[in-house]
């Protein structure tokens, strides 16, 4: 029997290498070819004809999602999508699953050795299946889920608070892939230049189950819809309501944030509204006494452990104010947030 061809897209040259090593050595499979955006497929797929497509969720211009949904409206074939936010189970792998996946794949990120032969048998094996036809359109035999249970996830209405600098975007993203299409209300703010985390905002969109937004004066805070503060001409707060709404602030940076994590945090531990919150990798401190404001308060909160090569200056501030704030590995983030802000079933 004659390997399955793949073809595999992915913007990253790195990750095409990667999984090009990978799949040539996963047995019955070999890469026919790469492409590094959905122009360069289009023209791969009428030349090699591949058997199977991986393909990347965040591309510039046309993204994977957008991609994907084409492949199945003119030329339907097997696609397999490769993300670090894509795993079973989180919202960007309900919605791949939906526009016509057959099947969703994490990236390796500092995968060990036997970890990195792990993967080349199980993505081997993925592939060879999605060829034979056993892995359909819409992942059937795959159980997707609302959250990392399985098990249909609903809002208890709290408010989910989460603030990060640049380097945890990354993080960030994560959550928000993880997120159900009926998401807890979710404020994000980030401390980062502007321009790189409305580009980050941008390649998102489309690809996360649940609504994304940057968050403006008005705007409401609601399930189903997770807003991005990260203009640094004004601070937001929320304006406790049926529904709360954010609220834009003109005012100095404070500690030198704006907006401020300390200031938003503050303001919801006085108004005693329901909120669950914790703090991602960055720079500065931004965050953490707002933390031990909630923290007090009763409030549900977390600190992420920073990666060997994250910055932990967040981290060593929480910590130094003895916030009593779970301790949380960025993988363990996601589903300790629809934990937490679950309405309990009847």
């Amino acid at each position: 029997m004659p390997d399955v061809k793949v073809l595999v897209v992915d913007d990253s040259a790195a990750m095409r290498a990667l999984f090009c090593d990978i799949l040539d050595n996963a047995k019955g499979v070999t890469v026919c070819g790469v492409a590094k955006n959905a122009d360069e497929a289009r023209d791969k797929i009428a030349e090699l004809r591949p058997d199977v497509l991986t393909l990347d969720v965040e591309m510039p211009g046309m993204s994977g999602m957008e991609f994907l949904a084409e492949i199945m409206s003119t030329n339907p074939m097997p696609v397999i999508m490769l993300s670090s936010i894509t795993q079973h189970g989180t919202g960007t792998a309900a919605r791949a699953l939906e526009l016509g996946a057959v099947h969703c794949f994490p990236k390796p990120l500092h995968s060990s050795g036997a970890e990195y032969e792990a993967t080349i048998v199980k993505l081997g094996d993925i592939v060879r299946r999605a060829a034979a036809g056993e892995l359909v359109p819409g992942g059937a035999g795959e159980a997707p889920g609302g959250g990392a249970s399985g098990a249909p996830y609903a809002s208890d209405g709290s408010i989910v608070v989460l603030a990060c600098g640049q380097a945890g975007l990354e993080s960030a993203k994560q959550v928000l892939a993880a997120y159900p299409a009926e998401c807890p209300p979710t404020i994000l703010v980030v401390d980062g230049e502007a321009d790189a985390v409305a580009s980050a905002v941008a390649a998102m969109r489309g690809s996360l189950a649940c609504e994304i937004e940057e968050a403006i004066d008005g705007y409401e805070v609601r399930s189903g819809r997770a807003l991005i503060a990260y203009d640094n001409a004004r601070h937001i707060i929320v304006e406790p309501g049926t529904p709360p709404r954010v609220r834009a602030v003109e005012r100095d940076a404070v500690a030198g944030f704006r907006p401020s994590a300390d200031l938003l945090l503050g303001s919801l531990a006085r108004a005693g509204v329901p909120v669950v919150a914790g703090l991602l990798p960055g720079t500065g401190a931004d965050g953490a006494k707002g933390l031990q404001m909630l923290g007090a308060s009763g409030a549900k909160v977390f600190i992420q452990s920073p990666a060997d090569y994250a910055p932990r200056e967040r981290y060593d501030a929480v910590r130094s104010l003895s916030v009593a704030a779970a301790d949380l590995d960025a993988r363990e983030v996601a589903g300790w947030l629809l934990e937490k802000t679950a309405k309990e079933m009847a």
